[in-house]
């Protein structure tokens, strides 16, 4: 199991020093939830803002686009330094056009999917692609209940990937902590974003370790 530390609930005051404290604590990827208040009823940071914390850890920087038009943006957040960027299904862009154009940035792509839409949305993409994320909260905002309902379509998906003999990630962003990571390890999570359970621990290093020994 990965660990991939949401940097919506790090202080963003001092957030390349949260950066490196995640990396210190042994973070697998930093991630970041970019929301444009349309597509999500939420506003947090563009690319100048990721592009100035990119040098404070070189983990890989897993950019996760909450917005409306993504394709318009790929090329700012290439430029700034991202190794994954993942979008959502449910986006204006032309899916096939903006898979192509990060994938034309040598980035990792990965679509995502919002809990009312079906796992059988990425279906048609599953060949381009190197990890599809499971949201397991409405995205928008951090700190929310996990959606266990969800769990179902990580093994949609991964059963889907075996038929066609693909190797994918899943990953799963929401409500992930000591009480819900095991349940999306038993589903075939393979990268978990998790929020408050590291910023706001008492030993972040610790944090992580527990984790990941819940998925054992």
């Amino acid at each position: 199991m990965k660990i991939a530390p949401s940097l919506l609930s790090c202080d963003f005051s001092k957030m390349g020093s949260e950066i490196e404290r995640m990396d210190k604590a042994g973070a697998d990827w930093m991630h970041l939830d970019v929301m444009d208040g349309h597509f999500v009823p939420n506003i947090t940071f563009g690319a100048p803002v990721y592009k100035t914390v990119r040098k404070y850890s070189d983990k890989p920087y897993d950019v996760h686009l909450m917005i409306t038009d993504p394709l318009k943006y790929i090329d700012d957040f290439a430029n700034a330094g991202a190794d994954i960027i993942t979008f959502h299904v449910e986006c204006d862009s032309p899916i096939d056009e903006t898979i192509e154009k990060i994938k034309s940035r040598g980035i990792k792509v990965g679509l995502v999917i919002k809990p009312k839409t079906p796992a059988s949305a990425v279906f048609p993409y599953l060949d381009k692609l190197d990890l599809v994320l499971v949201m397991t909260v409405e995205p928008g905002f951090g700190g929310q209940s996990f959606m266990a309902d969800m769990l179902p379509k990580v093994t949609q998906i991964k059963d889907e990937c075996k038929k066609r003999g693909l190797d994918l990630l899943v990953e799963a962003d929401g409500g992930i902590g000591e009480g819900t990571i095991a349940q999306a390890a038993a589903a075939g999570v393979d990268v978990c974003v998790a929020g408050t359970a590291v910023f706001k621990a008492d030993d972040a290093a610790q944090a992580i370790e527990k984790l990941k020994s819940l998925c054992k």
